[in-house]
């Protein structure tokens, strides 16, 4: 058995680091708020966006754009997003086993797909598994998303599609259902063949200064939206899953403290009784 020394210091150091996952649990707890608050209010936004195209679409049957074109599947481009740092149980290790199984299942060489990556985590697990990458450095997924930071990364996808480099773009993200649950899922962002429908009332809208030019400029726009809404979506997923790792952490934290005060207690007593011993056999002697 350790000695009481070395027990006490076990019990305090693990006291300390409690503290410490709790604070970021509660931390991680108010970020998860915002975030999750954020989101909701981008949605309408993005609702907004898809039904005005949709009005368009609608307006006239003849209208085309090449991402609104379904073409033979050559190369796949995947968006993956992860976080930057850890401590988020397996949030991020989920989300790139799901896109091993992807890439393993649907290619057979390095060629028929190249990745971008949000977050340094899948940026660094993608530079070292050796997968060809679009981005040449990491794209930070910091707490307080911006728009912007994710501009240039469509923008970029846009063009590979349009320059049929790519004829299907996927993101792979942890999507957040509650504050205990989530899923990793993909999203096909082109083409954008969901946006067509055939059975949709023809809009009665009048489009200045023509319904192609207004389809031109909303396509990209919407599609920027999409990224946005999902790294928005895998942000609160991020935040809720490390209030969860944190949580946990700190519940097994009490567990081994309160098994080391056990350890702690018998030891005291073996050396409380070893004395006693000492004094009653010293007393017998004196007699």
């Amino acid at each position: 058995m350790a000695s009481l020394r070395d027990i006490k210091k076990r019990i305090e150091s693990t006291k300390k680091t409690s503290q410490i996952t709790k604070a970021m649990n509660m931390v991680s707890a108010s970020k998860l708020r915002k975030a999750e608050k954020k989101h909701n209010n981008f949605i309408p936004v993005k609702d907004r966006v898809r039904t005005i195209l949709q009005n368009v679409l609608s307006s006239q049957k003849d209208l085309s754009h090449p991402l609104l074109e379904t073409r033979e599947i050559r190369k796949v481009g995947y968006i993956i997003v992860s976080s930057d740092r850890g401590l988020a149980g397996p949030y991020n290790a989920n989300i790139l086993k799901y896109f091993e199984n992807l890439v393993d299942n649907n290619h057979k060489t390095k060629d028929e797909y190249i990745v971008g990556t949000i977050g340094y985590k899948a940026y660094r697990y993608c530079r070292r598994k050796g997968h060809p990458l679009l981005n040449n450095e990491s794209i930070n997924s910091r707490d307080e998303v911006q728009f912007i930071d994710f501009q240039a990364m469509s923008r970029a996808f846009i063009n590979l599609y349009l320059t049929e480099e790519a004829d299907k773009i996927i993101m792979v993200y942890s999507h957040f259902i509650n504050r205990l649950n989530r899923t990793v899922e993909i999203n096909t962002l082109l083409p954008l063949s969901n946006l067509i429908d055939e059975d949709r009332a023809t809009s009665e809208y009048v489009f200045e200064p023509s319904t192609q030019a207004v389809l031109n400029q909303l396509l990209p726009i919407y599609l920027e939206d999409m990224l946005y809404g999902i790294i928005l979506d895998a942000k609160t997923s991020e935040h809720a899953a490390r209030m969860t790792a944190m949580k946990n952490a700190t519940d097994n934290a009490k567990e081994v403290i309160e098994n080391q005060q056990l350890l702690y207690n018998r030891a005291r007593q073996e050396e409380i009784t070893i004395e006693l011993m000492d004094i009653i056999s010293g007393a017998n002697a004196v007699k």
